[in-house]
């Protein structure tokens, strides 16, 4: 285990607020469902296997964070409630979206920490490689649709994307989004990592320059977590993915608990309320890198994401966000 990691302090408390958080059955989503679900949150656990999620909420329920006694744990929690969503669809996403906005009062914070590696090249429903859909352009979509729930819900909403330091290799290949030319476990990882960044700086910018107060936007590096997000792929059919796999787990190697400890940060932490659209690592602002820093990029990528979506990407973003809603229709 490395010797330096960095725990969330924060004490505060979600009593009152709702929370999604898609994957949540297993992993960093289920240590920061359980720590949220502490702090006295309505936790909603957005997933696509309702059989392990039902499993992960019973053992949620049942054993509190390491920072709490039992006692402790069993008196001050809040509640737990499943949606299910494959974001492999966009159709599921949607109905997702529907749902949650038919059924919760409010959202408060959005956390999209599902995540994947496929090993072979593989194709959703919709046309998209599947890594891209499920890493991005599902939470992408998710995302906007929620954005106005978000909007009328409290003064105070977080959105939350989880990344990786994987960000640092590779480049948004715009003429080849799927990578059908190029495709390699590691490199469509990386490429949706990228993207998560991007997404969070340019939908940062666009809700400033709409006058969208009170919604702060994050992104993240959890840390190296031996976690179940690999278990379709073999990163060594890369060869930079081999190398930094093996020295990153020798080095960097957190439990799932430790892991989850940056995407709590950015969730509850009092000192960053009025920060959007930066990046934290080990509970600190932390450094982008390349292609990251590039605003030409992410609004680049923001309209190409919203031609895979079938929309256009309007100036005005209330009404861009209408037309988005228009689809659950």
């Amino acid at each position: 285990m490395w010797f330096f990691n960095k725990m969330c302090t924060s004490k505060a408390r979600l009593d009152g607020k709702t929370v999604v958080i898609t994957g949540a059955s297993s992993g960093i989503g289920k240590e920061t469902a359980r720590d949220l679900y502490a702090r006295g949150a309505r936790v909603i656990l957005a997933c696509r296997n309702m059989e392990k999620t039902n499993k992960a909420v019973e053992d949620i329920k049942n054993n509190p964070p390491s920072r709490m006694t039992k006692d402790e744990y069993k008196n001050n929690v809040g509640e737990l409630a499943i949606y299910f969503l494959d974001l492999r669809s966009f159709k599921s996403v949607r109905d997702c979206a529907k749902n949650l906005l038919t059924n919760e009062a409010a959202i408060h914070v959005l956390i999209n920490n599902a995540g994947v590696i496929m090993s072979q090249y593989e194709k959703t429903e919709d046309g998209n490689e599947t890594t891209l859909q499920v890493n991005y352009l599902g939470h992408f979509l998710l995302t906007l649709l929620l954005l106005p729930k978000m909007q009328s819900s409290s003064a105070s909403c977080r959105i939350v994307n989880v990344s990786s330091i994987a960000h640092i290799f590779v480049d948004i290949e715009f003429d080849d989004i799927n990578l059908e030319r190029s495709y390699a476990p590691f490199r469509s990882y990386a490429q949706s990592k990228l993207a998560n960044i991007l997404f969070t700086k340019e939908l940062a910018r666009r809700l400033k320059e709409a006058n969208v107060h009170g919604i702060n936007v994050y992104s993240l590096h959890p840390g190296m977590i031996p976690t179940e997000i690999s278990r379709h792929s073999n990163l060594t059919s890369f060869p930079s993915a081999a190398f930094f796999s093996n020295i990153c787990i020798k080095l960097f190697l957190k439990n799932a608990e430790q892991g989850a400890q940056t995407t709590i940060y950015c969730s509850v932490d009092e000192k960053i309320a009025n920060e959007t659209g930066l990046y934290y690592s080990d509970c600190n602002v932390a450094t982008t890198y390349r292609k990251a820093n590039n605003r030409h990029y992410a609004e680049k990528l923001w309209n190409l994401s919203c031609r895979l979506l079938h929309l256009e990407p309007e100036e005005d973003f209330s009404t861009f966000l209408k037309t988005v809603s228009r689809q659950m229709l």
